[in-house]
């Protein structure tokens, strides 16, 4: 006799579990707890099996037996729904682990430790926080799944905040992450290969530079004149010698320094100066001018 819903509202619990049976093998199982299973009698080469297919209210009568009916299907084409249950598991968790943000989260670490074409601890920070802007756009898509109109459109979003710089370099990075997928066997082919030329060029600002020798002297003259306060006339007339960033010049430590050699070594990232410019930047040398 075929279950009814008010059958089922009306079924107690009892000392032992027992069965309510429908049609087609289905039947429900009533828990000692009150709990009420939904189950799948069917056999496999002459064997007797059982399919879990969900908890009652949370799968009502009806969506019991369309499973029931999907389960018989699989059987009719020779495969085992349990099987095939535990195969949508496996599918389910390699999928959440193939999402756009978690293979950008692989490469970032990858390329942290990429020996010497490592990139510096700046230089990852930046990359991660770009590509997180990606997040909540394809972040959580299967990336086999996105299409360069996903892509296009989360980069633009970036775009439309007059982030121009920061929209291409995200083009570039989500680029180079659908490349590592490619790499490592999970994409076919880079789907922001066909996405250049699609966002506005920033427009490049260049800053005024002195290109004349006798300019040069002038500056030199100027920086010998300054009557402003000593540091800075010091930090003026050493910069020419060392043609290192200002924020570099202004953290450096005596320790660096080696005046017999003179060699200036800039270190990656001094632990007494967090607030240096270039910190995480690679360690670089610097030959003093006399």
């Amino acid at each position: 006799m075929a279950l009814t819903d008010v059958a089922i509202k009306n079924a107690k619990p009892r000392a032992k579990p027992y069965k309510l049976g429908d049609a087609g093998g289905l039947f429900l199982l009533v828990q000692p707890s009150g709990g009420k299973l939904w189950r799948l009698k069917y056999r496999v080469d002459g064997r007797e099996k059982k399919l879990g297919i969900g908890t009652y209210p949370e799968v009502s009568l009806a969506e019991a037996r369309k499973r029931r009916d999907d389960a018989r299907e699989l059987l009719a084409a020779g495969k085992d729904p349990s099987r095939e249950k535990q195969r949508d598991k496996v599918r389910s968790r390699l999928q959440a682990d193939n999402t756009f943000t978690a293979i950008a989260k692989e490469f970032c670490d990858k390329r942290k430790r990429d020996g010497d074409k490592a990139w510096s601890a700046a230089t990852a920070k930046r990359s991660e926080y770009l590509l997180s802007l990606l997040d909540r756009s394809i972040g959580r898509m299967a990336i086999n799944e996105i299409e360069p109109p996903d892509v296009l459109a989360a980069i633009r979003k970036i775009e439309a905040k007059g982030n121009l710089e920061s929209a291409r370099r995200t083009l570039q990075l989500s680029s180079a992450v659908f490349r590592y997928a490619v790499a490592t066997a999970r994409l076919t082919s880079d789907p922001t290969r066909d996405l250049r030329g699609a966002l506005t060029a920033p427009t490049v600002t260049h800053y005024g530079a002195i290109t004349d020798a006798k300019q040069v002297g002038e500056l030199l003259r100027a920086i010998d004149g300054y009557e402003g306060q000593g540091l800075t006339k010091f930090a003026l007339q050493l910069a020419p010698h060392v043609f290192v960033r200002p924020g570099e010049l202004r953290h450096a430590e005596w320790s660096e320094i080696d005046l017999e050699g003179s060699l200036w070594v800039i270190p990656a990232c001094s632990p007494s100066a967090p607030m240096r410019q270039e910190c995480g930047i690679e360690q670089r040398r610097v030959l003093v001018s006399s």
